[in-house]
């Protein structure tokens, strides 16, 4: 892999290892920004901002990184982003791509950091985004529809703003038809997390009680057309459309209550770990494997937990990248960097 520009990684080669990295340093010494990168290639954004400008360096304009992978049928492919704040550059095997997803499918992520914790206390566009990130990889039909409903959403929502109230009818018909199997999806794959789930909290130990998911779909009554027409009035006079998936949420109990509200903030990243795992299972059974980026997470858990998820990790078989500033006691086989002041280094 190499990484050109971003943050204070002027220029980095690491060659690792096909099982377990592991990226030694002090704080600030640049051990997330080989992860960002990794992000970056597989989606056009970090796992911290959105914002090219934040992970641009100070060398040039734009940043750029490049690596090969494998795909299911164990061909390998090169892939290379360039990004700067104006423009992207994606390709693969040298021939431009479309869109930032053609990369995301051949390599796609699992992040656990410390903020990872947010995916049971935060708000519910995080948990929608792991609904959809599950979805892109394992239902074709996703990127399609979410798209489409995307643009119907902003149409609808202008228009409401405007009060064109003829166009109404027009947009609500493809908003639902769109937002309809946008529901169907996420409610399935999110089934699919709460049938699954229970074994992957065993083997991380987590010692959850009753831990159960549920799928709210972001509108009340029967039919999605006609939650819309029972909120036209409401939504004219607040200029936006409340009800439909863009506020669905999963919701997570346990024992009976809001895991967020009974959860200690290990219990609840010891859950988020729980769901981010089970649902990369479930990706792999679509004949996908997804690159393991795991933030400081020998600082996160106890001996016990950490030893859990590691294992748990590696048992996908997927390629894991970690970061600390202590060297933990590592299963072999395994690859140690010593990152320092942007320059990464392999130790023996």
């Amino acid at each position: 892999m190499n990484v050109e520009n971003l943050r204070i990684l002027e220029h980095v080669t690491i060659e690792p290892d096909e099982r377990l990295n592991f990226l030694l340093g002090d704080n600030g010494a640049g051990k997330t920004s080989v992860l960002e990168a990794i992000a970056v290639l597989s989606s056009g954004r970090s796992f911290r901002t959105s914002r090219a400008s934040d992970l641009t360096g100070p060398a040039a304009a734009g940043l750029r990184v490049f690596a090969s992978t494998r795909d299911q049928d164990g061909k390998e492919h090169r892939l290379g982003l360039e990004r700067s704040s104006s423009h992207w550059l994606g390709r693969i095997d040298g021939n431009d791509v479309r869109r930032l997803s053609e990369l995301s499918r051949l390599m796609p992520i699992v992040v656990l950091e410390p903020e990872s914790h947010q995916l049971v206390s935060g708000p519910p566009e995080i948990r929608r985004r792991l609904l959809d990130w599950g979805m892109f990889h394992v239902e074709p039909s996703f990127l399609e529809h979410w798209r489409a409903f995307s643009r119907a959403l902003k149409q609808r929502n202008a228009a409401l703003r405007a009060k064109q109230v003829d166009v109404l009818d027009g947009l609500d018909e493809v908003l639902s038809r769109h937002g309809d199997r946008l529901h169907q999806m996420r409610e399935t794959h999110a089934d699919q997390l709460a049938r699954s789930i229970e074994p992957t909290l065993a083997a991380l130990k987590a010692r959850l009680r009753g831990v159960k998911l549920s799928y709210l779909p972001g509108w009340r009554g029967e039919t999605y057309r006609l939650a819309l027409a029972n909120r036209r009035e409401r939504d004219l006079d607040q200029g936006s459309t409340g009800s439909g998936p863009h506020r669905a949420d999963l919701v997570i109990d346990s024992d009976g209550n809001h895991a967020r509200a009974v959860l200690s903030r290990g219990e609840q990243k010891a859950l988020a770990a729980a769901l981010v795992i089970t649902q990369a299972k479930l990706i792999m059974a679509q004949g996908r494997q997804p690159v393991f980026l795991l933030d400081d997470l020998y600082s996160e858990f106890d001996r016990e937990h950490f030893d859990s998820v590691l294992e748990e990790v590696l048992a996908t078989g997927g390629q894991v990248w970690m970061t600390g500033t202590e060297r933990p006691a590592l299963p072999q086989p395994h690859r140690v960097f010593h990152v320092e002041q942007g320059r990464v280094n392999v130790m023996v």
